[in-house]
């Protein structure tokens, strides 16, 4: 087995303890040489690895994709139906983001800000986001499905922006173990599978393709 390297290590220790405490105490009362004296490194090593408390949750961003990509490799293994592989990944998700829900209505009041660099749309944002995009075309890309090429191309990140809206949801679900969340997933999901099943009849291939148009030109960065 490949020993993880020992920066590695410690910034993921930084990141994990940075969110406990979080969770804990809040994030605008939790400081930089709390987090370190928890996590038992110096003041000057945590901020080697994070300048801010802001970057130590994008480096949270980035870890919870990681671990998410990980879970998800077992659960797509062997799946060729869309609607069970998007299920999936999406409840994969809810469970690798539970231990942080508590939090997570402070969490997510940063990144809705689209000004922040905590925004999931931010350029800092942008490994993250191109992960879980990446996972979405995996989700499709392995799937038996059948789909207009045209909505094909855009799909991807058609599915990672239903996942932000789910994501939302949950930040205020307080339905036991977020139970809502799970029932809105599975509810949804069926009849995004139906949708994108349909997109290759001739007859909807207009209403396919002017949503795929909308969806591009929303994308293209305004004239500066």
């Amino acid at each position: 087995m490949q020993s993880v390297p020992k920066s590695e290590e410690t910034r993921s220790l930084i990141v994990g303890t940075a969110m406990r405490l979080f969770t804990e105490n809040g994030y605008d009362r939790t400081t930089m040489r709390a987090i370190a004296a928890e996590a038992g490194v110096s003041v000057g090593n945590a901020y080697y690895y994070f300048s801010s408390k802001e970057q130590l949750i994008q480096g949270f961003y980035d870890q919870m994709q990681r671990d998410h990509q990980e879970r998800c490799i077992d659960l797509l293994s062997g799946e060729p139906a869309f609607e069970e592989r998007l299920k999936r990944v999406l409840f994969a998700w809810l469970d690798v983001a539970q231990p942080y829900h508590r939090f997570g209505t402070q969490f997510f009041v940063n990144a809705a800000d689209p000004e922040s660099p905590l925004s999931p749309f931010s350029e800092d944002s942008t490994a993250a986001r191109v992960a879980s995009i990446g996972l979405m075309d995996e989700v499709i890309g392995g799937s038996d499905v059948k789909i207009d090429p045209e909505l094909r191309e855009e799909l991807p990140e058609l599915l990672w922006l239903f996942q932000m809206g789910v994501v939302l949801f949950w930040v205020h679900d307080r339905s036991a173990a977020q139970k809502r969340t799970r029932m809105l997933i599975g509810r949804t999901v069926p009849l995004i599978a139906k949708l994108v099943g349909l997109s290759r009849l001739r007859v909807l291939r207009p209403v396919s393709r002017e949503v795929t148009s909308l969806i591009k030109d929303l994308a293209r960065p305004e004239p500066a």
